[in-house]
C-alpha cells in the first residue's frame, strides 16, 4: 500500500486515532523495544531477524520525537496501520492478559493494554 496524500482533516484524524491507540510515551516505548519480551513475539518477513512488530515500534517512536508539522505522509500511513492494528487485536483480548504474547505483542505497536 503505497502511501497517499491526506489532506489537513484526514491528517487531524488519524493523528487523533494515533494517540488514542498509542497509550505509551516515545521512551516507555522505547524501553520496552530494549526487552528480550519484546523481542520474543511477532512475526518475521523472510530474512528480517526483527519483527515486523518491533521494526513497528522503532517507527512508533520516531514518530513520538517528531513534530506535528515534520510528519511525513509515510508516518501518517503508518499510524494508520498501527491504529487498526491495535483495534484489531483489542477484540482479541485474552482472558490472562499480563505476560501473554498478546500483550508483548501490543506493546510493541505501543499499546500497554494494562495501563489504566
Amino acid at each position: 500500500m503505497g502511501a497517499t496524500e491526506l489532506n489537513d482533516t484526514q491528517k487531524k484524524s488519524a493523528r487523533a486515532d494515533f494517540d488514542e491507540a498509542v497509550n505509551m510515551s516515545a521512551s516507555q516505548l522505547d524501553k520496552w523495544l530494549q526487552t528480550d519480551e519484546s523481542k520474543s513475539v511477532g512475526q518475521t518477513k523472510d530474512g528480517d531477524n526483527e519483527s515486523i512488530g518491533h521494526q513497528s515500534g522503532h517507527h512508533i517512536v520516531n514518530i513520538l520525537n517528531k513534530k506535528t508539522s515534520d510528519l511525513s505522509d509515510s508516518d501518517y500511513a503508518h499510524m494508520e496501520k498501527v491504529v487498526s492494528y491495535v483495534k484489531r487485536h483489542m477484540a482479541q483480548r485474552p482472558d490472562k492478559v499480563a505476560g501473554s504474547n498478546w500483550s508483548y505483542s501490543l506493546k510493541n505497536w505501543g499499546h500497554d493494554p494494562e495501563k489504566k
